[in-house]
């Protein structure tokens, strides 16, 4: 863990819909393990992407989080203002040889891809290392994890779901239509924002390894890592937009008490025996992290 001596995490929701129950389940164990430790919540608006971001979005996300009683203490703080420090990291990345332009399209990557081993994860291969492949185009720019391009991230142990190997492939840290790139972001945003433990859904968990080799490059210290388990639309996909607009919101239209949707991300969790509502200042008293369960779960209808 960061030798930072208060506890501190963050919210990270992305303006770009109505916040869902996946999201609401990370925000409780965040707020949980937060103030069960005496520590701090930062709420981060992830708005590094403006074509995605949805007007109002923000607004009704960071009422959903009070309806719940999910509070926070800093905040909120919005990636769209910090495109100025991620530039400066950007250069100093640059300056210590640890990224490169790559002109490989969207659809050169797709077929790379596709001609990986089934069941394997595909990995960049590297064309543009030594030399941008098509030098006519705008590049995007990578990040080196290490001498060769399948040169593996480190692994780490996950707070809730133990050892992860390292995994392998240079991630793109600014696009090549000049915005910034997640991996970039939320690394540099964790940092200076003492991010002691990042709490986020397990649909991330195969990108923290890269995430970690960025840290170390930049002589910074990281952060504990825990991933939830995910919520799942009925398809048994990642609950997204595409499954309907089923959001905290929807739930309070429907009657639900803020203690009655508790209550459901509680015995999700695993944190309670049933379903019944139950408010947040009870679940932190009873709040114990071994039990929450491994494993995914469909949300219910409002």
């Amino acid at each position: 863990m960061s030798d930072a001596s208060t506890y501190r995490t963050r919210y990270a929701p992305t303006p770009s819909g109505a916040m869902h129950l996946g999201h609401a389940r990370t925000a409780l164990v965040a707020w949980l393990r937060a103030r069960t430790a005496g520590g701090r919540v930062v709420m981060r608006i992830e708005d590094l992407d403006p074509p995605r971001v949805k007007p109002g979005s923000e607004a009704s996300i960071l009422r959903d989080h009070e309806w719940l009683g999910l509070d926070w203490d800093e905040g909120p703080i919005r990636q769209s203002e910090r495109f100025d420090r991620y530039a400066e990291v950007l250069d100093a990345l640059r300056a210590r040889g640890r990224v490169y332009p790559c002109t490989c399209t969207r659809k050169e990557l797709q077929e790379a891809a596709a001609q990986a081993p089934h069941g394997e994860e595909p990995v960049y291969a590297g064309t543009c290392r030594a030399h941008p492949s098509h030098p006519d185009r705008s590049p995007a720019w990578r990040f080196a994890i290490g001498e060769t391009f399948d040169t593996r991230g480190p692994g780490f142990v996950d707070v809730l779901q133990g050892p992860r190997p390292g995994t392998a492939g240079d991630p793109i840290l600014r696009r090549s239509d000049g915005l910034f790139a997640y991996p970039l972001a939320v690394v540099v945003d964790d940092h200076d924002q003492a991010i002691t433990e990042v709490v986020r859904g397990d649909d991330l968990i195969a990108a923290t390894s890269k995430q970690l080799a960025l840290y170390d490059a930049l002589g910074w210290s990281r952060p504990d890592f825990l991933h939830v388990p995910l919520v799942l639309g009925p398809d048994g996909t990642r609950l997204a937009k595409r499954h309907g607009a089923v959001g905290v919101a929807d739930y309070r239209d429907a009657g639900w008490s803020p203690e009655r949707v508790l209550g459901w991300l509680a015995w999700s969790l695993g944190l309670a025996d049933d379903d019944a509502p139950i408010d947040r200042d009870t679940l932190r008293e009873r709040f114990d992290l071994a039990r929450v369960r491994s494993g995914a779960v469909t949300p219910p209808s409002p």
